[in-house]
C-alpha cells in the first residue's frame, strides 16, 4: 500500500491508535545544534494529550546523560534521561542483558558516549578518543600488541578514526577467542550540521559509523551484531521497560532504511518526516521498497493537524 500524506482527515485515526510516539533525533528533532521549528510545541501538545514520548537515536557520540543536556540546551526542558535511548546505551545494555563477563574489557571505536554507558553498566572500556592520536608502527618484524582480555569490540561514529584503532579492533576480534563484534548502527548519512548532510565517505573528520563498521567487516571477515535501528534490540528493551504493545506505538523518523524499517520490523505504525535525509521524490521513487504508513513535511505538522 502506498504511503499516505498525513492530513487532517487521516490524522485522527493515527493519533487515536497510538499511545507512544517514538522519535528519531537527527533530522527530526534537530539538525546539528539547531532545533527544528515547532518541535517544542508539538512535544508539549502530545504530552498534554496523555501520549508517551520516547527518543530513539542511532547517534552513539553521546551518552543518555549528554543527550539530556542537549535537549535542555535547546529548550526542551520536559525531556528526561529515561525517555532517551541511544545506540551507545543499547551497546552497553546488549552486553549487560547477555551477561558479558565483568572481567572482560571492551575496546571502543567511537566516542565518549559509548565509554560512559559502558562504565555505568559496570564494564571496563578501552580506546575511544584516547586512541585518536596513536599510530601503528610500520616496521618489519614489529609486533602490534593488543589486550588479550578484550571480549568485545564496539564500533560507532568516530570522528577520530585512524589505522591504529582499526588494527587494534581487528586483532581483538580475530585473535581473542569469542570476542564479540558489535556495531551501534550502519547509517550511511548523518546530520553533522544544520546546513547539509555529510555522506560517510566524504572526509575523515566526518566519517560515520556505517563506513567504520564496513572497514571492520572487511578486515575481520565478520558481520557485526547491530544494536541500533533497524535491528530490534532497542525495541525489545523498550517493550520490556514500558510494557506497551508495539501496535500502539508510532515510529517517527527521517530515514527509510533505519527509522521506518525499525518500526516496521517491530510492528509499529510509521510516520516519515521530510525534514532530514529523505525527500518526497526519494520516498515515491519506484525503486524504493520501504514505505511508511504516513509521511509529512516535519514534526510540527502534527500540531497543525490538531
Amino acid at each position: 500500500m502506498a504511503p499516505k500524506l498525513l492530513s487532517s482527515t487521516n490524522f485522527k485515526s493515527l493519533f487515536d491508535s497510538v499511545d507512544t510516539f517514538l522519535f528519531d533525533c537527527d533530522g527530526v528533532i534537530w539538525k546539528g545544534d539547531t532545533l527544528i521549528d515547532g518541535v517544542s510545541q508539538t512535544l508539549d501538545l502530545l504530552r498534554s494529550k496523555g501520549k508517551n514520548i520516547v527518543f530513539v537515536t542511532n547517534n552513539s557520540m553521546k551518552s543518555r546523560r549528554q543527550y539530556a543536556e542537549k535537549f535542555q540546551s535547546l529548550g526542551l526542558t520536559s525531556v528526561t534521561q529515561d525517555e532517551i535511548f541511544s545506540s551507545s546505551f543499547a551497546a552497553a545494555m546488549y552486553l549487560k542483558t547477555n551477561n558479558f563477563p565483568k572481567d572482560k574489557k571492551v575496546y571502543v571505536i567511537g566516542g565518549e558516549g559509548i565509554l560512559e554507558e559502558l562504565q555505568l553498566a559496570g564494564f571496563t572500556g578501552l580506546g575511544g578518543p584516547e586512541d585518536g592520536e596513536k599510530k601503528a608502527q610500520w616496521k618489519s618484524n614489529c609486533l602490534f600488541e593488543h589486550d588479550k582480555t578484550v571480549g568485545a569490540v564496539v564500533v560507532g561514529l568516530d570522528p577520530n578514526i585512524n589505522y591504529y584503532k582499526l588494527q587494534y579492533g581487528t586483532l581483538c576480534v580475530r585473535e581473542n577467542p569469542g570476542c564479540l563484534f558489535i556495531a551501534t548502527n550502519r547509517d550511511a548519512v548523518g546530520h553533522m550540521t544544520d546546513l547539509q548532510e555529510w555522506p560517510v565517505f566524504v572526509l575523515c573528520i566526518f566519517l560515520g559509523a556505517g563506513c567504520m563498521v564496513a572497514a571492520m567487516c572487511g578486515s575481520t571477515e565478520r558481520e557485526p551484531i547491530v544494536v541500533g535501528k533497524p535491528a530490534t534490540f532497542m525495541m525489545d528493551y523498550l517493550i520490556q521497560k514500558f510494557g506497551t504493545e508495539t501496535s500502539r506505538m508510532c515510529m517517527v523518523g527521517d530515514r527509510l532504511d533505519t527509522d521506518v524499517l525499525f518500526g516496521q520490523n517491530a510492528g509499529c505504525k510509521t510516520l516519515l518526516v521530510l525534514s532530514g535525509c529523505t525527500s518526497e521524490s526519494n520516498l515515491l521513487d519506484e525503486s524504493n521498497k520501504i514505505e511508511p504508513d504516513y509521511y509529512t513535511s516535519m514534526v510540527s505538522d502534527i500540531t497543525k493537524m490538531m
